[in-house]
């Protein structure tokens, strides 16, 4: 198989993992703007093709918000496929280096706390799933 075509597959699948489980795809800076100026709470999932992503924080992001409390907007951009958009993300995770997979939590447009790489890498997807919920328990509103 044609490798560029095995990867333009495996993103393909990872984009739609995301997307399927409720969250906007942001690949724009200009979206990556207007989304994360909104008021209330907004969690960013950034998505990667690595294995702990597939295996691991892909999951977590679909399975996190069946919960009694949920941030108000969840969004996604893509590390190493939409770099503008991601790039733009990253400016608003302000203390935080770059990391992916990972994921932020934003009040008002503001950074309040993210779950790295190394808060997802060597974990099962049902930890990254408790981390993320005492991010809401903190944070979220019930609804």
């Amino acid at each position: 198989m044609d490798f560029d075509l095995f990867m333009k597959d495996v993103v393909d699948a990872a984009r739609s993992d995301v997307k399927e489980a409720g969250y906007e795809e942001l690949t724009t800076p200009e979206s990556v703007d207007e989304a994360l100026s909104r008021e209330g709470s907004t969690l960013v999932m950034i998505n990667s093709t690595c294995g702990c992503a597939g295996g691991v924080a892909r999951p977590a992001a679909a399975n996190a918000i069946h919960y009694d409390k949920r941030p108000d907007h969840l969004v996604t951009v893509f590390a190493g496929q939409d770099r503008e958009a991601t790039d733009k993300a990253r400016e608003y995770f302000e203390g935080y280096p770059p990391s992916s997979p990972s994921f932020a939590f934003l009040k008002d447009g503001k950074i309040v706390t993210m779950l790295e790489r190394s808060d997802i890498e060597g974990y099962s997807a049902m930890e990254v799933v408790g981390k993320l919920q005492k991010v809401f328990d903190e944070h979220c509103e019930e609804i």
